[in-house]
């Protein structure tokens, strides 16, 4: 990559209490968070169901941050229109999911959000390669997805490494599934600029201290990989 953006933190309110959403959400907002992500199940392409359009439509009401809006289903095509209308900023489709890629990568720009395009643990970087140059932020899942909670899989760093060559100081790379204070140091010394968090910003005593602590040690960590480039350019 060219020269390293700053560090974004994007809370998970697949994490946050749904019986004071609203609350949750303006807790992350004054905490400083980046961008809101929002996970969508539809209990088939994942063995889990989440949220759909109304709760987009009401998270976009309440907040001012970017909905990183992140569709687990198996037709993304169908409903990308329908989230984007709801006031999803990015749409995020997994490429395991996507019969025409191309198409959908255009059809999201042309309902005038930002395309990101998610590949699962065990699909390898080259999946996305003939595409990576078109979309705006690349989601590498470091979990299984479906379900929070679960912990960081290690042997996705070096496939974040190996999408962070590929990517231009304009693109993200977003790095979502057990990350906490020390995976999110992993995660960007391993190229990732873009930390989905959960449990460890949502089920924090203080959600504040949570991510000042995790952009804390991320940057640090940012700053070390540009040290190393630069040493080994």
């Amino acid at each position: 990559m060219d020269k390293p953006r700053d560090i974004l933190i994007a809370p998970s309110i697949l994490a946050a209490d749904f019986g004071r959403l609203a609350d949750e959400v303006a807790k992350v907002e004054a905490a400083g968070a980046d961008m809101l992500h929002v996970d969508v199940m539809d209990g088939h392409f994942v063995p889990n169901i989440s949220i759909g359009v109304p709760v987009v439509n009401s998270l976009a009401r309440c907040t001012e941050l970017t909905l990183d809006t992140h569709l687990m289903i198996e037709d993304p095509a169908k409903y990308a229109a329908a989230f984007v209308e709801a006031g999803a900023g990015i749409i995020t489709f997994h490429i395991e999911a996507a019969r025409q890629p191309h198409d959908l990568i255009q059809r999201i720009r042309d309902l005038g959000a930002k395309v990101g395009v998610s590949l699962n643990p065990d699909t390898p970087a080259e999946a996305i390669l003939e595409i990576i140059g078109d979309v705006d932020l690349v989601l590498v899942m470091t979990v299984f997805p479906g379900f929070g909670g679960q912990s960081f899989m290690h042997e996705c760093l070096p496939k974040i490494e190996v999408i962070a060559e590929h990517l231009t100081a304009e693109q993200w790379l977003e790095v979502d599934g057990g990350i906490g204070p020390l995976t999110a140091a992993e995660a960007v010394s391993a190229g990732a600029n873009v930390l989905v968090a959960g449990t460890s910003i949502f089920g924090a005593a203080n959600a504040a201290e949570a991510v000042v602590g995790m952009r804390r040690v991320a940057r640090r960590a940012a700053r070390d990989r540009a040290q190393r480039m630069e040493a080994s350019s």
